[in-house]
């Protein structure tokens, strides 16, 4: 049986050791465009756990950290792997509910619990990939536990199988066969099963290979964005949170009580932990009332801060970020949040009505928490998240489940989608009609990228060197150039063969203003004049054009 301190160890230690090796199974990423890669959305997921974790007493139990584990892998969840890996470990919190020890066949049930929910996330779940490899070591689990009682044993086995299946997802997908590797994501699963199961056999927790910075905070309640309404109905603003009591009463009716004291109420049921946010002239009150439904924890402390001193001092974003994240309370029917990266891009989203502009894209994958945050800033009973990029769609899809508020995550892949669908929203139409809308709005936008290889590579026979201009034609790879500008000329004139009424050139920080109009006016000459070319600043890194073709 593997009691409660042991596996926290073993997840502390597989966090240190994905961060460790991090680059490694970066470096098994088939596309060489740059992206939010594999190890690192990994790495940063399972690594918000770590704060939180290192708190927990010597006499927790296995339930206890397998629930604050995967609380905090939520939270932290970064691009598609890391919601994925995020998903196995809410299997592992539901599996070892309630359990002081974890025997093998607990941990086979936790597994099997796992591989359900991260196949529910994933649209098409695709075989060749972490998918795959976590399945396969969930059905050896269940054989392991039929046949041993000994955790090491169990565990060498579940190890063992994750990485024989691991080396065949390299015949499992012709992109993985094509490169020679094995498939990221279930290269970093391999990898933290391994060293928590090296714990489990008596090793030390992992060092970290190289300094970091300070971990992730383990509050994700907590944002800077928020500024004080220049009205203030209550004076204090009042934080804490509470480990649940035992027989804890619906925390609807807490929520219920704190609107009848005060305003601006936010309560976060997670599981055994409840957040509350209250604005309130009585803040004695709501921590009197909060006694009803648990204790106190004492990290974070509860905070009451007088708004109206920090007001009049003239403190607001600043004292903003120190006191605390102080969610919006709606005013408006409906919200936008967008993911964005680049001065004229977040400038366009502001223009265009989002509410909340999320920094983040192709290499900054925000996390779960990050979508949160902004869903909770925006002034509206309904939000709109539009994520515009592939691998931010599953964490966006997190964070609705960790707010009150109804939100609607539009499957916006690439930034001229995301417009297309805010310029297609109708104020005075209902949510559904908006949805269906505003998708079939960014359904008809061809988008191009013209980045640059992050790293050697091949694409049907050719070798690709790092550094080399790539384009992309909806997501595909498409063609390699020497030049920036005939590589986005060339690739417009392959978007623009059916019926086209308008292009978009949204040129980078790595393009100057004069290299961007002639690409301009050569585009608007080789179209003629029934074609619109307009031209567009977005400051965007990574991506020296992105070109909308409507």
């Amino acid at each position: 049986m593997i009691n409660g301190s042991l596996l926290r160890d073993a997840v502390i230690s597989a966090a240190i050791t994905i961060t460790n090796r991090k680059r490694e199974v970066d470096e098994l990423n088939v596309y060489p465009v740059p992206d939010g890669d594999t190890g690192t959305n990994m790495s940063m997921t399972i690594g918000n756990s770590i704060a939180e974790l290192r708190r927990l007493p010597d006499n927790t139990t296995a339930g206890e950290v397998a629930s604050t584990a995967a609380s905090a892998f939520l939270r932290g969840a970064r691009g598609n792997s890391g919601v994925i890996l995020s998903l196995i470990f809410r299997g592992f919190s539901k599996g070892l509910d309630g359990k002081t020890e974890a025997s093998c066949e607990d941990f086979a049930n936790a597994l099997s619990l796992g591989v359900d929910a991260a196949y529910k996330a994933v649209m098409k779940p695709a075989e060749g990939t972490i998918l795959t490899v976590v399945k396969a070591a969930s059905v050896k689990a269940a054989e392991a536990s039929n046949s041993t009682s000994d955790d090491v044993i169990f565990w060498e086995q579940v190890c063992d199988e994750a990485e024989r299946v691991l080396a065949l997802t390299t015949d499992m997908l012709p992109q993985l066969k094509k490169a020679g590797v094995v498939d990221a994501g279930g290269k970093g699963l391999a990898i933290i099963f391994r060293a928590m199961t090296d714990v489990f056999k008596g090793g030390a927790i992992a060092e970290p290979s190289e300094p970091s910075s300070d971990e992730a905070s383990s509050d994700s309640f907590r944002t800077a964005v928020s500024e004080y309404d220049e009205e203030i109905n209550f004076t204090y603003c009042t934080e804490f949170m509470l480990e649940k009591n035992e027989n804890c009463p619906d925390v609807f009716m807490l929520r219920a009580y704190l609107e009848t004291i005060g305003d601006c109420v936010v309560v976060v049921d997670d599981k055994k932990i409840i957040k509350v946010h209250v604005h309130t002239d009585n803040p004695g009150k709501a921590l009197q009332k909060a006694l009803e439904f648990g204790y106190f924890i004492n990290d974070p402390k509860p905070k009451i801060e007088n708004m109206r001193i920090q007001h009049e001092n003239k403190v607001k974003d600043a004292k903003a970020a120190e006191a605390g994240f102080t969610p919006a309370e709606p005013t408006k029917q409906f919200g936008f949040v967008a993911v964005a990266a680049g001065h004229g891009l977040e400038a366009m989203f502001m223009d265009l009505g989002a509410d909340v502009v999320v920094k983040g894209g192709q290499t900054m994958n925000p996390s779960t928490d990050d979508i949160l945050r902004a869903i909770l800033s925006t002034p509206a009973s309904t939000v709109f998240v539009l994520p515009n990029n592939k691998n931010i769609i599953m964490a966006a899809e997190q964070a609705v489940k960790l707010t009150d508020r109804k939100v609607c995550v539009l499957q916006t892949r690439t930034i001229p989608q995301g417009i297309a669908a805010m310029l297609a929203f109708d104020d005075s139409a209902e949510l559904s009609e908006n949805r269906i809308a505003m998708t079939k709005a960014f359904e008809k936008v061809s988008t191009g990228l013209i980045t640059f290889a992050a790293r050697n590579s091949e694409f049907e026979g050719h070798q690709i060197k790092e550094g080399e201009i790539l384009a992309l034609d909806n997501g595909k790879l498409s063609f390699t150039e020497k030049d920036v500008n005939k590589a986005a000329l060339k690739l417009v004139k392959k978007l623009t063969k059916g019926d086209v009424s308008y292009v978009t050139l949204i040129h980078g920080a790595d393009v100057t203003e004069e290299n961007a109009e002639q690409l301009r006016e050569l585009v608007q000459s080789k179209l003629g004049d029934k074609i619109d070319v307009m031209l567009v600043n977005g400051g965007q890194p990574v991506y020296y054009y992105i070109i909308s073709v409507e």
